[in-house]
């Protein structure tokens, strides 16, 4: 089937077709997407990105669409145009989404007919992050959900993903498929960069000594001691460590 681009600024996507089935995980705006099966108001869907599949809301998706730029800030506001004006509005586009421009002037540009986000907010599609560490930090706080790969609410996985999407390199969406896919390091002390893995689990190592994920138990994204973590989740799930990877090796 042909390709198909999401045109909402995030989508659950669920395990069944039904808002009573599980959250396994979100779509952003811009990605691409085939549909694999459609039931009624519903679509089965597999992600260009990193060929997750399940289930979507059927619509009126985007055909077309070849992003020049992304959104890389942790969100940026849309705001319409009134006369010479630019309104805020509720809504924003998040951390990695693509976009195409319209329209611009100074300070805004357009990526939707009478959708504006500020310039400062998007670099080049090809624009490479390498300051992980400041994408991580800036994800503190954030409440953590289950499925969530926003500022909105993430989960562990979708925290270590969200850096890997943003600068366009695969990288799994689900902790079993990180495990499997990431290249064991070699040197056994933990240094920064590296990514730790448990069973259905994982954050990354920003110094040394200090660890970033998103918790469920503290129920956001939090900065622990990344001893302290690894006998915290040793004592509360009786989880040893799984694998441990590094970020400079993708």
């Amino acid at each position: 089937m042909k390709n198909n681009f999401l045109n909402k600024s995030v989508a659950n996507i669920y395990f069944k077709p039904s808002y009573n089935s599980e959250v396994v995980s979100q779509i952003l705006y811009g990605e691409k997407f085939k549909i694999l099966l459609k039931r009624k108001k519903w679509i089965k869907i597999k992600t260009h990105y990193d060929n997750y599949i399940g289930y979507i809301k059927n619509g009126n998706f985007l055909k077309n669409f070849n992003p020049s730029f992304k959104i890389s800030k942790i969100k940026s506001r849309i705001f319409l145009k009134k006369g010479k004006k630019f309104l805020s509005s509720n809504h924003h586009l998040y951390y990695g989404s693509g976009v195409c421009i319209r329209n611009e002037n100074k300070k805004y540009v357009e990526f939707e007919k009478n959708k504006w986000i500020k310039k400062i907010d998007i670099k080049s599609i090809d624009h490479y992050e390498k300051n992980y560490i400041r994408i991580f930090k800036s994800f503190l706080n954030t409440k953590y959900l289950w499925g969530g790969k926003t500022c909105i609410g993430i989960d562990c996985s979708a925290l270590i993903q969200i850096y890997f999407y943003y600068n366009r390199i695969f990288f799994p969406r689900d902790t079993k498929d990180q495990i499997r896919f990431s290249k064991q390091k070699k040197i056994k002390s933990l240094l920064k960069g590296d990514i730790i893995f448990w069973k259905g689990h994982v954050g990354i190592c920003i110094s040394k000594s200090r660890f970033i994920h998103a918790y469920g138990p503290k129920k956001k994204v939090i900065e622990m001691s990344t001893i302290q973590t690894i006998k915290l989740i040793d004592k509360t799930a009786n989880l040893k460590v799984k694998k441990v990877s590094n970020i400079s090796n993708y």
